[in-house]
């Protein structure tokens, strides 16, 4: 199958490349590799599928451009059979600097996808989408029907996307399923989340720094459950035209979370409080029936399983990942 990974550099897309790779598939991956965070991560996702590639039938190629090129994704959406749209201006906090940067990027480069796709014989677009489209809970867990407020120009930026998808879907009868992660993580994750800040600092003999009170809870999502769920749209046409709920069921609060990592490298550290990022949502927690009714969907790592999975890869992978994360 020839297959399409906007954004194929990245944390969740560089999985995926990877995963398909190794399944036989020829992967492109199309990529601007944004300096948002080191590109030297993303350069260690392109060289792991490149490396599953030579040990398999698979093929991989990488080109270099963005999705706000709409030229260029015409000519990739021709030639591929399946699309996963990865690609996007992450950050809430960035986006709350720079508002416009993420419409351009996740709302006019979705755009360009869906448009390329709906004139093309793609069989499924997946879009990538996040929990951020809810901002402040009326309820919880998030069910697909609860209303979607986002409190972040990047919330709306993903919100105009998945509803542009889903509408593209009823009116063009194009395939595509929407899926909303929560707070994904993981080998080879951004350096700028939290669980690879109290990671590293704790590992470097330095407290975990949390940014509010620490009661903000999180859905945190692993890698692997991700992976699973979009290797299952390969070829189940179960969700198309659906928005999915894609978390975890294993909520837990900020202080818990940085608890459970102080406790397994540095238990004689204290932690420490600072203000409140702006943008950040106070709760997230996934109801993930929807997904479970349709594709079968069920999260099988809990955090601290996930936690200790990622503090043994860090400490193997020290040498090159350590230096890109901040431990001031």
């Amino acid at each position: 199958m020839q297959i399409l990974i906007t954004g194929g550099a990245g944390f969740i897309g560089g999985h995926l490349a990877e995963t398909f790779v190794g399944e036989g598939h020829s992967v492109t991956v199309f990529d601007n590799l944004d300096p948002y965070y080191d590109v030297g991560i993303k350069e260690k996702n392109i060289q792991a599928a490149r490396n599953t590639a030579d040990r398999t039938d698979g093929n991989y190629e990488l080109v270099k451009g963005s999705v706000t090129d709409g030229e260029t994704v015409t000519g990739l959406v021709s030639n591929a059979d399946i699309v996963y749209h990865q690609a996007a201006q992450a950050g809430v906090r960035t986006s709350v600097d720079n508002p416009r940067k993420p419409h351009e990027v996740n709302v006019d480069g979705t755009l360009n996808i869906l448009d390329a796709a709906r004139n093309s014989d793609v069989e499924r677009v997946v879009l990538a989408s996040s929990s951020s489209v809810y901002g402040k809970p009326e309820y919880l867990p998030y069910d697909e029907d609860h209303p979607t407020n986002p409190v972040s120009p990047y919330g709306v930026s993903k919100l105009a996307a998945e509803q542009y998808a889903r509408v593209y879907s009823e009116i063009y009868g194009l395939p595509t399923v929407s899926l909303r992660y929560f707070t994904v993580y993981g080998l080879r994750m951004r350096p700028n989340m939290a669980i690879t800040n109290f990671v590293s600092r704790c590992i470097n003999g330095k407290p975990p720094v949390i940014y509010g009170s620490g009661e903000q809870t999180r859905d945190f999502t692993y890698i692997d459950d991700i992976v699973r769920v979009n290797e299952q749209l390969l070829s189940d046409d179960s969700a198309d035209g659906e928005i999915l709920n894609v978390g975890s069921t294993d909520n837990i609060d900020i202080e818990t979370l940085a608890a459970v990592v102080r406790d397994e490298l540095a238990r004689d550290l204290d932690i420490e409080y600072d203000e409140a990022r702006t943008g950040d949502a106070e709760h997230t927690h996934a109801d993930v029936s929807k997904a479970n009714e349709l594709l079968g969907y069920e999260p099988t790592v809990d955090i601290r399983e996930g936690v200790t999975n990622f503090i043994d890869w860090y400490q193997k992978n020290r040498d090159w990942y350590e230096p890109l994360v901040l431990n001031s």
